[in-house]
């Protein structure tokens, strides 16, 4: 990965951007919800000291490589509403793994889909990864849906993997191939063209 900032991309309704300092306060707000983190690792942040250290965290990453975490921020008023990223790259293997989290008062709007469709494109594109990897709480059903809304593709299942919140928690793995992405982009194109 570079050692430069990520470009900004950008969709209908949203930026993806990099991190910067003023955002702590709305990641917080965003990571402080109890929904929105149900099935991380870790818990609900109470202190604007988290949302400063997943900043700074981010920003040493640009410049070392690594991340690739963008804030999801709306396109008219710049307000971040979540977060996402590209992480663990194997580069011989052209592999890394997706993670996204979105502030709960945004859920259902399409706003998920469409800041992932951007990332992933930009990925499978720009990147030159061939596969994304994705491993969610199989309770997560909005997760499920969007990740195979997508186009990824259910591929396993470890039950009891990790302990989240103090209980056993099971994981689903997905993967998306730049192969699936490629057809899924045709299919899209003929549509449009015929429609």
């Amino acid at each position: 990965m570079s050692d430069s900032l990520p470009p900004v991309l950008r969709t209908a309704r949203l930026a993806l951007r990099p991190f910067a300092s003023t955002d702590a306060g709305d990641l917080l707000r965003i990571f402080a919800d109890p929904e929105v983190v149900r099935y991380w690792s870790n818990g609900a942040w109470t202190d604007i000291a988290q949302a400063e250290a997943m900043i700074a965290e981010t920003q040493q990453a640009y410049r070392d490589g690594g991340l690739y975490r963008y804030a999801i921020a709306l396109l008219d008023t710049d307000q971040l509403i979540g977060i996402c990223n590209l992480r663990g790259f194997f580069e011989q293997n052209r592999r890394c793994e997706l993670g996204y989290a979105l502030a709960r008062d945004h859920w259902g709007r399409g706003y998920a889909a469409e800041a992932l469709e951007a990332l992933l494109g930009h990925a499978f594109h720009e990147l030159d990864m061939n596969r994304i990897e994705a491993d969610i709480d199989p309770r997560n059903g909005a997760s499920a849906r969007l990740l195979e809304k997508l186009g990824f593709r259910r591929e396993g299942y470890m039950p009891e993997r990790w302990i989240v919140h103090g209980e056993k928690a099971d994981t689903a793995f997905y993967g998306l191939l730049k192969s699936y992405w490629n057809e899924r982009e045709r299919s899209r194109s003929s549509v449009h063209a015929t429609g």
